[in-house]
């Protein structure tokens, strides 16, 4: 669905062909390698910087024509600031960053020659975060786009990363490509339009997954009946297109261990039901099943690069809409747990859904935890912005592991609280509990709900309102759809839970 960059590790030497990407450290300090490919420049390198006012800070640009006696049609050096302190998230950006400046100067083929000054030449991991960097923001979701504007063309479709050890870096990539390709699933499932993603057809993106040895099991509306999930299937029932449960299972580690489990919301678009949603913006409801994109792209990344850990993903896929047979405010459903729930507006659905999934999920796995993901309240864009998924847990440490992961891997977290007192905004006297605690702390409410599913089993919920689709284009990623929560949790189950 999308025209990626597609990356290649070489070994270090000078470019022969086309665009070369060259290294500069603050003060246009230049690796061994690059000060010699730049010798025939003589004192024009410097002429041409303190024109352009290029120092070497962090990803500031020099572009120029290669100078005679070289087989190039262009150098670009790249800042890297100070290269002692960089950390990943910095070489993911570079990579981003150098693929920018690849499809401005619609190169086709382009070297990228990791040399930079000092002792310590660019680890292979390093170079491997750079090749991630640049093939997300490669990712363009064009699909739908008969015609194209000759910018549009994506370029730089081949990028050569010149390394000292290229094996090493090779293996690395090996694992970062299928984190990237994960990452970019989830995008494609988010900017898809509603009228060709339904429950049925992403189940079946789902189902894709078993060409890389995940074992995919997909309940339907009868199923789930006998299963008595009457939170999901009453959000179902005002629509035309059935639901679907998708269960993912990759058996990496141990025989017997008890499995990872992440859980998504996947509501394929939300109208708001009864409850219907203002007709500006609703377009982005397409978006309301980011959860459960960022699940099956989790699932793509831990098979592709052979996880070592047992790992269960599953997608709760329904439709909300305004049909005469739509479930009502004032309805009282019943769950899978046995909790009855009153309906107090239909457009706090999300959560619904996930009371059964996660209910079914900790009845039949037994996992170790579960981490749930929803587009679930603006209460939490209105709390955190962009710039941090809400976190809410019953357990420390998996809270802090989540942390942890969040900024290495840059897809960060803010933990917010759960508390008892925040039970009585949800109680009520018709039912066990009503599904909306109205607009005060209305991020917690839905956590306080989704608790109650969790069964004392170690849980998260990451409400990733402002995360999953909209935020401002970055070095990484020029979508509307981000496919966050990808690298945040594939780090988490890297870090604390492989073999």
């Amino acid at each position: 669905m999308t025209k990626l960059t597609k990356v290649t590790f070489v070994k270090s030497g000078a470019p022969k062909a086309g665009v070369a990407v060259l290294l500069a450290g603050e003060g246009l300090t230049l690796g061994a390698a690059t000060s010699e490919l730049l010798g025939g420049l003589a004192g024009g390198l410097e002429r041409a910087a303190s024109v352009g006012g290029f120092t070497g800070k962090k990803l500031t640009t020099l572009d120029l024509i290669a100078p005679a006696g070289l087989e190039l049609d262009r150098v670009i050096l790249v800042g890297l600031g100070n290269v002692a302190e960089l950390a990943e998230e910095d070489w993911l950006k570079l990579g981003g960053s150098v693929q920018a400046l690849l499809k401005g100067a619609k190169a086709d083929r382009a070297t990228l020659l990791l040399d930079v000054a000092g002792d310590e030449p660019v680890s292979a991991e390093d170079a491997a975060t750079i090749a991630m960097g640049a093939k997300l923001r490669s990712y363009v979701f064009d699909t739908y786009k008969t015609k194209k504007a000759d910018d549009e063309a994506p370029t730089a479709t081949k990028l050569e990363i010149a390394v000292d050890d290229v094996k090493a870096a090779k293996k690395a990539w090996s694992a970062c490509e299928g984190v990237a390709n994960g990452v970019c699933l989830a995008r494609d499932l988010v900017n898809l339009p509603p009228n060709d993603l339904g429950p049925v057809e992403f189940a079946k993106t789902a189902s894709g997954l078993e060409k890389l040895g995940v074992e995919v099991e997909i309940l339907t509306e009868k199923e789930m009946k006998k299963l008595k999930m009457g939170a999901l299937l009453g959000v179902a029932q005002g629509s035309v297109r059935p639901p679907r449960l998708a269960i993912m299972r990759w058996n990496g580690g141990k025989k017997g261990e008890a499995p990872l489990a992440f859980v998504g919301k996947g509501v394929v678009f939300d109208t708001g039901g009864i409850s219907l949603k203002p007709g500006a913006g609703m377009d982005e409801m397409k978006g309301d099943m980011g959860g459960a994109a960022a699940v099956t792209g989790l699932m793509h990344a831990l098979a592709a690069r052979k996880a070592k850990a047992n790992v269960i993903g599953v997608i709760g896929l329904v439709e909300n809409m305004p049909d005469a047979n739509a479930y009502r405010p004032g309805d009282i459903l019943t769950a899978m747990s046995g909790t009855t729930i009153e309906i107090l507006n239909t457009d706090a659905e999300g959560r619904l859904v996930l009371a059964d999934a996660l209910w079914y999920t900790q009845d039949r796995f037994k996992p170790a935890f579960m981490i749930d993901l929803a587009t679930l309240t603006g209460a939490v864009l209105v709390a955190l912005g962009h710039v941090n998924a809400g976190v809410f847990s019953n357990n420390d440490e998996l809270a802090e592991r989540l942390d942890a992961a969040g900024k290495a891997s840059g897809e960060t977290v803010w933990r917010l609280p759960l508390s008892k007192d925040y039970d009585k905004l949800i109680d009520t006297p018709n039912a066990d509990v009503k599904n909306t605690g109205g607009r005060t702390a209305g991020s917690i409410t839905a956590a306080q709900f989704l608790q109650r599913f969790a069964n004392d089993v170690p849980w998260a919920h990451l409400d990733i309102a402002g995360m999953a689709f909209g935020p401002a284009k970055n070095e990484i990623n020029q979508s509307w759809a981000t496919g966050y929560g990808v690298r945040l949790l594939d780090r988490l189950v890297a870090d604390f839970y492989e073999a």
